[in-house]
């Protein structure tokens, strides 16, 4: 099983340039269902999820072109509407296949990811939300099972919190339904804003595009077109993670292909700790503080501080002069980097949903395990920084999210090396 070796205490220099965004993609990709011609995908992140469901939707009988950064996929072709457990279970993100695949086929069985029971995670949410349109929905030997003989009828969807994931899929299963949806309560992420405004450009035309209520017009059974290529928007969060890395190793950096509108509440946490950038259109430079200074997070819904870069900035903040307080508000069990990075030689507290990161002189190298992708890429900053040689095991977890890191890591005069054990 591979594993990165890291030597860490280096200074770094040079640019980076940051790839699609996964997340982006993946409600992208499914969204193709949508269409009966092919449709061009370009800046795809070259990831783990990205093929995982590239390999869903060709096992639905989707004709899938796949090279590196660039995908064309034709849904004309699909034959089944079947997502399989073996898929859905190695990525929660397959559930999006839901929405497209109940209003352009009236039919689907998508198995529970992971084979958690709804209700767990906000799975229940995207099914709250198809059967606002119509559709009827049932738990069968550990797959959603979802009808509408009809078709979709559009209605009012009020979510009761905010959700990414659900809000995708019932735009995506609204773009193809009879009439108009309104949901109440959506997510208005980066992500959201382009999977929206694709699928209005297709033909469903979308009202309220980056706000919370958001209005489409389906278009009555009819498939959408993409006529013009796809290029997805740049990833916030691993450009969010080389800022760190920056910060931490006090490096300076440059991004390129970035957003930085996207990336607003991480460039101000890091001027808050005492690092300072040169922003242009599509490129960021990080200079790092003289002496980091500590921090208070609370994470959010977007336009708040994101959940995927809490793990990140824990890792800063254990060289921070003073005491930082980081409160987890979004997801339960997004604390299990803090022993790997107390192996490390931190000092972090938990209470609850709060973590106490008190400050030390320095992180030394030691073997530690990722639990989670964004937990991984903490791991990876903590051991930029540490004294010694780190080994980060399970590193399966950063490849579903970051595209060619040890690379990109190695540009810019890192010590890193993938090996196997």
């Amino acid at each position: 099983m591979d594993y990165l070796e890291i030597e860490g205490g280096y200074r770094l220099n040079g640019e980076v340039t940051i790839s699609g965004a996964k997340n982006a993609a993946l409600p992208i990709i499914a969204a193709t269902i949508l269409s009966d011609k092919a449709v061009v995908l370009k800046n795809l992140p070259n990831v783990v999820d990205i093929r995982t469901l590239l390999k869903l939707l060709a096992m639905l009988g989707a004709k899938v072109e796949h090279s590196d950064t660039e995908a064309k996929i034709d849904c004309s072709s699909i034959t089944s509407t079947k997502a399989v457990y073996e898929i859905v279970a190695q990525m929660r993100a397959s559930i999006l296949v839901l929405g497209p695949l109940l209003g352009r086929f009236k039919h689907c069985e998508v198995s529970l990811p992971g084979g958690c029971a709804i209700g767990q995670r906000p799975i229940d949410l995207h099914i709250k939300a198809v059967e606002a349109l119509g559709a009827e929905v049932s738990l069968e030997h550990g797959y959603v099972v979802a009808k509408a003989k009809n078709g979709l009828k559009g209605n009012k969807i009020i979510f009761d919190k905010i959700t990414v994931g659900g809000t995708e899929n019932a735009v995506m299963a609204a773009a193809m339904a009879e009439g108009v949806t309104e949901i109440v309560n959506a997510a208005k992420e980066p992500e959201v804003v382009q999977l929206c405004e694709m699928l209005d450009m297709g033909g469903a035309k979308i009202e309220g595009i980056g706000s919370s209520r958001l209005k489409i017009h389906g278009t009555n059974g009819k498939p959408l077109e993409f006529k013009e290529p796809i290029e997805i928007i740049p990833d916030r969060i691993e450009a969010g993670t080389y800022l760190c890395v920056g910060a931490i190793t006090k490096s300076e950096i440059t991004l390129k292909n970035v957003n930085t509108e996207h990336i607003q509440t991480s460039i101000e946490k890091l001027e808050s700790m005492g690092c300072s950038f040169n922003i242009k259109k599509d490129e960021i430079t990080i200079f790092p503080a003289k002496e980091l200074e500590s921090v208070n997070i609370v994470t959010a819904e977007y336009p708040g501080f994101p959940t995927d870069m809490q793990a990140q900035f824990m890792a800063v903040a254990t060289l921070a002069n003073k005491e930082s307080l980081i409160e987890e508000r979004l997801f339960e069990n997004r604390f299990m980097h803090v022993s790997e990075l107390n192996r490390l030689g931190a000092d972090i507290w938990l209470k609850g949903n709060v973590a106490a990161v008190r400050p030390v002189k320095e992180l030394i190298g030691a073997e530690v395990m990722a639990t989670d992708l964004r937990a991984s890429s903490a791991l990876v900053i903590a051991a930029l920084a540490a004294k010694g040689v780190t080994k980060i095991r399970r590193i399966y977890h950063l490849d579903r999210g970051y595209d060619r890191l040890e690379e990109k890591l190695s540009k810019i005069g890192a010590k890193v090396v993938r090996k196997k054990s």
